[in-house]
């Protein structure tokens, strides 16, 4: 008996020695690399329904063109955010299938290139009609992400034009995930979230240079909603980066390449 014990009692103190080792290891690796010492790594793939799994192949442009281990992987991602959050129909509408795999897939978009790609920061999606009436902010919205009350909120209507329409650069869903995202980084210390935070200030820091802040405003290529403030500005610029990533790396390439590494972005997904 007294050999069992020890041997639980060496196989506990050797577990936690050894992710000690892994987190300075991985924190070395990040602070050289910028990036994650892994992605994926998942025991038991999880699989969405065959009806979800259509929706998400014949739907979601980014999903085709990832490879089939990635799409496998993607596919995990989206079948975890769907199970881990409350999605509630407001005004009578009643959500379906298809809401939940497109709002599901434009979060795992977003995160793809992370470790860490489920936020604590809300627990439901609240998604209305059309354009609603915040008693929050006394405001109509199309959409908010509401930190206090852990909700994120969309107008099916308005999510479905940034969604179907790809090169606008206008895309509901990409805005306040990245709004969500953004919350997420300062509150969490994460590998993930602490590359996304490092950038950020980065980028911010770059960006209050007058010559380039000017050339931004000059270019007319990011809309004016974006200079509201810095967390606008993320917003507005991950959508950009999603929506017209050539026309982006093409004017802005240093900043290009900063959102990239922000999320761990690979292009030759």
């Amino acid at each position: 008996m007294q050999y069992l014990v020890d041997f639980l009692i060496g196989f506990v103190l050797l577990f936690f020695v050894g992710m000690f080792l892994f987190k300075a290891f991985e924190k070395g690796y990040i602070a050289v690399f910028n990036k994650p010492l892994y992605i994926h790594f998942y025991p038991f793939l999880r699989r969405l329904k065959k009806t979800q799994r259509a929706i998400l192949r014949n739907e979601f442009v980014y999903y085709s063109k990832l490879s089939r281990k990635d799409k496998k992987y993607f596919e995990h991602r989206v079948v975890n955010f769907i199970a881990e959050y409350e999605f509630v129909g407001k005004e009578g509408l009643v959500v379906d299938d298809q809401m939940k795999v497109h709002i599901a897939s434009t979060s795992t978009m977003l995160t793809f290139g992370m470790k860490n790609y489920l936020y604590d920061v809300f627990e439901r999606i609240l998604i209305y009609p059309d354009e609603y009436y915040s008693t929050t902010t006394a405001k109509y919205h199309k959409g908010e992400f509401n930190p206090s009350v852990k909700v994120i909120a969309f107008s099916w209507t308005d999510f479905q034009k940034g969604f179907s329409i790809e090169n606008d650069n206008h895309n509901l869903g990409l805005h306040e995930f990245a709004h969500a995202l953004n919350f997420q980084a300062m509150k969490s210390n994460n590998t993930s979230m602490t590359i996304f935070s490092d950038m950020f200030d980065e980028i911010m820091r770059d960006i209050h240079h007058l010559p380039n802040a000017k050339r931004l405003v000059d270019s007319d290529y990011f809309r004016i909603y974006a200079y509201t403030n810095k967390y606008e500005f993320l917003a507005v610029v991950l959508e950009h980066f999603f929506e017209t990533p050539h026309q982006f790396k093409s004017e802005f390439p240093e900043l290009y390449q900063k959102i990239a590494l922000m999320i761990n972005f690979r292009e030759s997904r």
